[in-house]
């Protein structure tokens, strides 16, 4: 089958939305800690976190549109604050859950069945029970014109993770905790490695 982008562009919207976002690949699935400025929590599945940078550590997240409520993508704008947390495979359907759309104001750790956890350091809710805890400072957002979404980009303040899953060299075996990864809207898997390499240079023939 080939598809040019006509063609992708004429396929029924839901069956294209569909198409190309699992056509991305597998992706670290993460659910994303807010609070409201005026108190009210927040937690949403995202599966487009994208490394930026390690030296300041830099983490970007995509936002979809704004034409609709919005809230995660409000309350990091107002607080300048955010956790991300990678739970364990077992957690995938309270995980999806987080992505119904509740009213205003409604929190989806009470919906969903997630316990909230604080750190003195940020004023975004962690998720209690995930693996990897991360909390985030916002720096900036880069609207992407072509399409309405946005870039948020944010630095690292904090991680709390299990020390046996990080390696004499800095790896994170993220694997070994079966964290949960997802493809395309609606779909979730357990990693499983088939291997490390060392630093690739050029061989000599």
């Amino acid at each position: 089958m080939i598809l040019k982008r006509e063609d992708i562009s004429q396929l029924e919207q839901r069956y294209r939305t569909a198409f190309v976002n699992s056509l991305a690949g597998f992706r670290q699935a993460v659910l994303v800690g807010t609070k409201s400025s005026d108190g009210k929590s927040n937690l949403a599945i995202f599966n487009s976190l994208i490394h930026l940078g390690a030296n300041p550590a830099l983490f970007g997240l995509m936002s979809r549109p704004d034409t609709v409520q919005r809230d995660t993508l409000q309350n990091i704008l107002d607080t300048k604050e955010y956790t991300l947390n990678y739970i364990q495979a077992s957690l995938y359907k309270k995980a999806h859950q987080t992505s119904a759309r509740y009213d205003k104001g409604v929190s989806e750790f009470e919906k969903v069945g997630f316990q909230e956890k604080y750190e003195p350091l940020c004023y975004a809710p962690f998720v209690d029970e995930a693996i990897v805890k991360i909390a985030m400072k916002y720096e900036q957002s880069i609207p992407i014109t072509l399409n309405g979404t946005v870039l948020i980009i944010g630095s690292v303040m904090q991680v709390e993770i299990d020390a046996s899953l990080v390696g004499l060299d800095g790896y994170v075996a993220l694997s070994v905790a079966e964290v949960l990864i997802s493809q395309g809207l609606d779909a979730y898997f357990v990693p499983k490695p088939i291997g490390r390499l060392p630093y690739a240079k050029p061989t000599i023939e």
